[in-house]
């Protein structure tokens, strides 16, 4: 399609990664009508959000919920324009990257890897979902946010931070998922949430290497492969039967993939902890990274509930220092 910019998310998209695109495209397409930001940049081409990969049961039931289709997949950027939300690392963008043109990037990770050559539109806060972000955008450009935007913005929220006992939580995003609430009309955010994170609690269909790639990520970590993955679940009895067998997979993928390590974090909600699975040639980094000696396939990590805060940058230094 020519004229368009399309929105997308990371690779293995989660409920933010989908439901940023589409409230960021919702949005563009405002801004495209004649908004506050014709002053700053000239918009022509429509927004379409898009996906790289199949929606999760919790993404599923919330655009179900509120009135959305699930996005069109696109399999490469090569010679088209992109605008990224909730990423900006190479490892997790759209194949043909560098044969793009990035237009606008809205995240609330590290600052990755993915390059432009001239200004863009780029935005990135230190808060828990990339949807806080995009309802400050909203705020600050004077968009009115329809009910059922605010109602994914919304869920996202309160999927990315985990009803706000994620350590990435902050006060604003408990600000702004009020503010929602009442543009949404949901009453009860703490029942909301449960509501949502029950669905990603359901694993008895799946394989086990849906269940590794449910949430998953690769990362460079002082040049070497490493992939982080991570379910969450109301009580993690109802995965306890199948670790060994996740286990053995995990082991498979890391062969295949000439990683250095995979990590599955099989987060209890509940318990607000962390089970840590771990395949390494280095398991010297869990101690370096944890404080706790790797002792069989994994390691309880007490009050970790955030891959980006929690795990990763700690495993980045532990691997800096091998």
């Amino acid at each position: 399609m020519e004229h368009v910019v399309y929105v997308v998310g990371h690779k293995n998209p989660d409920t933010d990664s989908v439901c940023s695109a589409i409230a960021f495209a919702y949005l563009w397409n405002k801004w495209r009508e004649g908004g506050n930001v014709s002053k700053m940049m000239k918009i022509e081409e429509e927004a379409v959000p898009v996906i790289q990969g199949d929606v999760n049961p919790e993404t599923k039931y919330v655009l179900e919920k509120f009135g959305f289709d699930v996005p069109e997949m696109i399999e490469s950027g090569d010679g088209k324009k992109v605008a990224l939300v909730d990423h900006s690392e190479k490892a997790q963008t759209i194949d043909g990257i560098d044969k793009a043109e990035v237009v606008a990037i809205v995240d609330h990770h590290k600052i990755g890897d993915v390059a432009t050559p001239q200004p863009i539109l780029f935005v990135n806060l230190p808060v828990g979902c990339t949807a806080t972000v995009i309802k400050l955008l909203f705020d600050k450009t004077k968009v009115e946010i329809p009910k059922n935007i605010a109602g994914i913005l919304l869920s996202s929220i309160l999927s990315d931070t985990v009803i706000f006992k994620s350590a990435t939580t902050t006060d604003l995003d408990k600000e702004v998922a009020e503010e929602l609430a009442k543009i949404a009309e949901i009453a009860d955010l703490t029942k909301f949430g449960v509501e949502i994170k029950a669905k990603l609690s359901a694993v008895d269909d799946l394989t086990a290497r849906d269940i590794i790639m449910r949430d998953y990520k690769d990362f460079d970590m002082s040049g070497k492969k490493v992939g982080v993955g991570q379910i969450e679940l109301v009580d993690l009895s109802l995965i306890e039967g199948r670790v060994d067998e996740i286990y053995e997979e995990m082991k498979k993928m890391k062969e295949e993939g000439g990683y250095a390590g995979i990590f599955l974090m099989l987060t209890d909600i509940m318990k607000e902890g962390t089970d840590l699975l771990v395949v390494t040639d280095y398991p010297e980094v869990v101690e370096k990274a944890f404080g706790k000696k790797l002792e069989g396939k994994s390691v309880w990590l007490d009050g970790v509930m955030s891959r980006k805060k929690q795990v990763v940058p700690p495993l980045e230094k532990a691997f800096s220092e091998l």
